[in-house]
């Protein structure tokens, strides 16, 4: 499985996200949205009607989302293109399909990547068979794939994305370890994150301008509203386009090729000076 087969396309997708989660009315979602209601901006072609306006209307949370391509698998595989308005007999069974789908996708997106790594040569030839042992559960019958153990699968593979990120990150001598750490509104301009842990780290609204976080691991990071100006996310390990999307940052960010650049990031070409 390559890394751009887990992308979303969301012109063969029945806007699942606009309809299957809940949303509460915050910072992210400008009203409240129950579970399995379409939402309100949802045109009749499945498409939203205020796309090109949804942070200036209050809807940033919807700019963020990604599911990593699960969408159009349960749109066009698990259902065959059936889509729950023209058969609505289908429609709670289809969001909750979606919901483990989405989470399928993330494992399968991490395990996709950790095979691309150099330094996890010594675990191929157990990442390979859990990689293929998840696509096929994202392959079986809408039934199957809620009776699945998701609890065991993800506990599986996050030992070995674990193994994976300390096999990626051991070229980095006096990393920090900060997996899960509360360091929302830090001041870390400047700082090197060489290599650190930052698995599921709080870093909303973080200065990390000018931070080199070069071969960190941001698995899980929240990212919300931190600034990115001039840092250094190349060679990052697990990063995600929706946790940049939920960042602040500049041209001067530095990413790898196969990231861009969130359309709302301040595109100055002014460098933020290393310190």
């Amino acid at each position: 499985m390559r890394l751009e087969e887990l992308r979303a396309d969301c012109g063969r997708c029945f806007a699942l996200c606009c309809v299957a989660p809940a949303f509460a009315k915050s910072a992210d979602f400008a009203v409240d949205k129950p579970a399995g209601r379409p939402c309100a901006n949802l045109r009749d072609d499945f498409r939203c009607g205020i796309h090109a306006d949804l942070r200036q209307r209050g809807f940033s949370g919807c700019t963020v989302f990604d599911c990593l391509g699960a969408g159009q698998k349960v749109a066009q595989i698990t259902y065959g293109g059936r889509d729950w308005r023209r058969s609505p007999e289908i429609a709670t069974e289809m969001f909750e399909v979606f919901a483990v789908m989405r989470q399928l996708h993330e494992l399968l997106r991490y395990l996709a990547e950790a095979l691309t790594l150099d330094a996890c040569r010594p675990i191929r030839a157990d990442l390979e068979p859990v990689l293929k042992k998840t696509e096929r559960h994202s392959l079986e019958s809408p039934e199957e794939i809620l009776r699945l153990d998701f609890g065991a699968l993800r506990q599986e593979v996050n030992g070995l994305l674990l193994q994976a990120s300390e096999l990626a990150r051991a070229r980095f001598p006096g990393r920090r370890e900060l997996r899960g750490a509360d360091l929302m509104g830090a001041a870390l301009k400047g700082v090197d994150l060489r290599g650190a842990s930052l698995r599921g780290a709080y870093l909303i609204g973080a200065d990390l301008r000018g931070a080199d976080l070069r071969g960190a691991d941001v698995i899980g990071a929240d990212l919300r509203g931190a600034n990115l100006a001039g840092a250094d996310l190349t060679g990052a390990v697990f990063l995600v386009q929706s946790q940049l999307d939920a960042a602040r940052g500049d041209a001067a960010t530095r990413l790898a090729p196969s990231f861009r650049h969130p359309a709302h990031w301040q595109r100055s070409r002014q460098r933020v000076p290393q310190e």
